[in-house]
Protein backbone atom coordinates (compact mmCIF):
# COMPACT_ATOMS: atom_id res chain seq x y z
CA UNK A 1 0.00 0.00 0.00
CA UNK A 2 1.38 3.39 -0.51
CA UNK A 3 1.47 5.86 1.66
CA UNK A 4 -0.86 8.24 -0.24
CA UNK A 5 -3.75 6.09 0.34
CA UNK A 6 -3.60 5.92 4.25
CA UNK A 7 -3.52 9.87 4.34
CA UNK A 8 -7.04 11.37 5.07
CA UNK A 9 -8.55 13.09 1.80
CA UNK A 10 -7.57 16.47 2.92
CA UNK A 11 -4.19 16.13 3.33
CA UNK A 12 -4.24 14.26 -0.33
CA UNK A 13 -6.18 17.18 -1.52
CA UNK A 14 -3.65 19.80 -0.22
CA UNK A 15 -0.46 18.28 -2.05
CA UNK A 16 -2.26 18.16 -5.02
CA UNK A 17 -2.79 21.98 -4.53
CA UNK A 18 0.91 22.44 -3.51
CA UNK A 19 1.87 20.95 -6.77
CA UNK A 20 0.41 22.95 -8.75
CA UNK A 21 1.07 25.94 -6.57
CA UNK A 22 4.83 25.17 -7.17
CA UNK A 23 4.22 23.90 -11.25
CA UNK A 24 2.54 27.73 -11.30
CA UNK A 25 5.80 28.93 -9.41
CA UNK A 26 8.45 27.33 -11.78
CA UNK A 27 6.59 28.74 -14.91
CA UNK A 28 5.99 31.94 -13.24
CA UNK A 29 9.93 31.98 -13.04
CA UNK A 30 11.08 30.45 -16.27
CA UNK A 31 8.77 32.82 -18.32
CA UNK A 32 10.64 36.11 -17.84
CA UNK A 33 13.92 33.89 -19.16
CA UNK A 34 12.31 32.56 -22.06
CA UNK A 35 10.91 36.51 -23.17
CA UNK A 36 14.20 37.94 -22.55
CA UNK A 37 15.42 36.35 -25.78
CA UNK A 38 13.02 38.26 -28.19
CA UNK A 39 13.80 40.94 -29.53
CA UNK A 40 11.75 44.44 -29.28
CA UNK A 41 9.38 43.16 -32.15
CA UNK A 42 8.74 40.59 -30.17
CA UNK A 43 9.45 38.29 -32.41
CA UNK A 44 12.42 35.31 -32.33
CA UNK A 45 15.87 36.49 -31.96
CA UNK A 46 17.53 36.55 -35.90
CA UNK A 47 19.99 33.76 -35.01
CA UNK A 48 16.74 31.38 -34.27
CA UNK A 49 14.99 32.41 -37.18
CA UNK A 50 18.05 32.30 -39.37
CA UNK A 51 19.28 28.56 -38.27
CA UNK A 52 15.40 27.48 -38.74
CA UNK A 53 14.49 29.02 -42.09
CA UNK A 54 16.55 29.76 -45.13
CA UNK A 55 16.85 33.58 -45.47
CA UNK A 56 14.76 34.64 -48.71
CA UNK A 57 14.51 37.49 -50.40
CA UNK A 58 15.81 40.83 -50.29
CA UNK A 59 15.51 43.74 -47.22
CA UNK A 60 12.13 45.74 -47.74
CA UNK A 61 10.03 48.18 -46.29
CA UNK A 62 6.12 47.71 -45.73
CA UNK A 63 4.17 50.65 -44.95
CA UNK A 64 0.66 50.03 -43.80
CA UNK A 65 -1.43 53.76 -44.44
CA UNK A 66 -4.75 53.64 -42.37
CA UNK A 67 -7.53 55.72 -44.52
CA UNK A 68 -10.70 57.00 -42.12
CA UNK A 69 -13.75 57.96 -44.59
CA UNK A 70 -15.32 59.78 -41.90
CA UNK A 71 -15.81 63.78 -42.59
CA UNK A 72 -15.10 65.66 -39.53
CA UNK A 73 -17.00 68.24 -40.90
CA UNK A 74 -20.42 65.96 -41.10
CA UNK A 75 -20.12 65.63 -45.28
CA UNK A 76 -20.50 61.82 -46.77
CA UNK A 77 -18.31 59.88 -46.14
CA UNK A 78 -15.78 58.76 -48.96
CA UNK A 79 -17.20 56.42 -51.30
CA UNK A 80 -15.25 53.30 -52.51
CA UNK A 81 -15.03 55.06 -56.13
CA UNK A 82 -13.53 58.30 -54.91
CA UNK A 83 -11.04 56.53 -52.69
CA UNK A 84 -10.37 54.17 -56.05
CA UNK A 85 -9.97 57.31 -57.97
CA UNK A 86 -7.31 58.64 -55.76
CA UNK A 87 -5.09 55.33 -55.59
CA UNK A 88 -5.06 55.69 -59.16
CA UNK A 89 -4.41 59.41 -58.94
CA UNK A 90 -2.35 59.64 -56.31
CA UNK A 91 -0.78 56.56 -55.43
CA UNK A 92 0.01 54.46 -58.51
CA UNK A 93 2.07 57.25 -60.08
CA UNK A 94 4.75 56.87 -57.31
CA UNK A 95 4.11 52.91 -56.89
CA UNK A 96 3.23 51.50 -60.04
CA UNK A 97 5.34 47.75 -58.79
CA UNK A 98 2.13 47.01 -56.95
CA UNK A 99 -0.07 47.59 -53.91
CA UNK A 100 -2.51 46.12 -51.98
CA UNK A 101 -5.68 47.63 -50.56
CA UNK A 102 -8.02 46.30 -47.73
CA UNK A 103 -11.00 47.71 -46.68
CA UNK A 104 -12.00 47.16 -42.56
CA UNK A 105 -13.77 48.95 -40.00
CA UNK A 106 -12.26 50.94 -37.16
CA UNK A 107 -11.86 53.65 -34.74
CA UNK A 108 -9.53 55.98 -33.01
CA UNK A 109 -10.16 58.89 -30.85
CA UNK A 110 -9.91 62.47 -32.98
CA UNK A 111 -8.80 65.92 -31.77
CA UNK A 112 -11.78 66.88 -29.57
CA UNK A 113 -10.95 63.72 -27.23
CA UNK A 114 -14.13 61.71 -29.32
CA UNK A 115 -13.95 57.92 -30.21
CA UNK A 116 -14.95 57.66 -33.88
CA UNK A 117 -15.95 54.78 -35.94
CA UNK A 118 -15.82 54.45 -39.30
CA UNK A 119 -15.00 52.10 -42.34
CA UNK A 120 -11.26 52.36 -43.29
CA UNK A 121 -8.90 51.27 -45.93
CA UNK A 122 -5.53 50.08 -45.36
CA UNK A 123 -3.16 50.30 -47.83
CA UNK A 124 0.30 48.38 -48.03
CA UNK A 125 2.99 49.03 -49.89
CA UNK A 126 6.50 47.09 -50.59
CA UNK A 127 9.31 48.77 -51.53
CA UNK A 128 13.23 48.11 -51.16
CA UNK A 129 15.30 49.25 -48.19
CA UNK A 130 17.17 51.26 -50.86
CA UNK A 131 14.52 53.51 -52.15
CA UNK A 132 13.32 53.89 -48.53
CA UNK A 133 14.08 57.91 -48.20
CA UNK A 134 12.72 58.69 -51.50
CA UNK A 135 9.77 56.40 -50.80
CA UNK A 136 9.13 58.84 -47.60
CA UNK A 137 8.78 61.53 -49.34
CA UNK A 138 6.01 60.00 -51.46
CA UNK A 139 3.79 58.44 -49.13
CA UNK A 140 4.20 61.86 -47.10
CA UNK A 141 2.35 63.35 -50.22
CA UNK A 142 -0.24 60.90 -50.12
CA UNK A 143 -0.94 61.51 -46.95
CA UNK A 144 -0.89 65.04 -46.85
CA UNK A 145 -3.09 64.73 -50.67
CA UNK A 146 -5.90 62.09 -48.74
CA UNK A 147 -5.77 65.30 -45.51
CA UNK A 148 -6.43 67.79 -47.66
CA UNK A 149 -8.72 66.36 -50.12
CA UNK A 150 -11.25 64.08 -48.02
CA UNK A 151 -10.99 66.75 -44.59
CA UNK A 152 -9.21 64.56 -42.82
CA UNK A 153 -7.69 64.99 -40.00
CA UNK A 154 -4.87 62.37 -40.42
CA UNK A 155 -4.08 58.97 -42.55
CA UNK A 156 -1.98 56.52 -39.75
CA UNK A 157 1.30 55.14 -41.08
CA UNK A 158 2.93 52.15 -39.76
CA UNK A 159 6.66 51.17 -41.41
CA UNK A 160 7.93 47.67 -40.79
CA UNK A 161 11.45 45.84 -42.13
CA UNK A 162 11.22 43.39 -43.86
CA UNK A 163 12.41 40.56 -46.43
CA UNK A 164 10.05 40.03 -49.50
CA UNK A 165 10.48 37.45 -51.84
CA UNK A 166 8.45 37.69 -54.97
Amino acid sequence: MTPHRDEPMNLRFTRGRTALATAGLVLAVAAPAAYAGLDDAGTTPAAAVSDAVPARGAPYVETQLFFGTERPDGGPAVTDEEFTAFVDQEVTPDFPAGLTVQTGRGQWRDAHGRIEKERSYELVLLYPVAQARASDRKIEEIRRAYEKTFGQESVARVDIRTRVDF
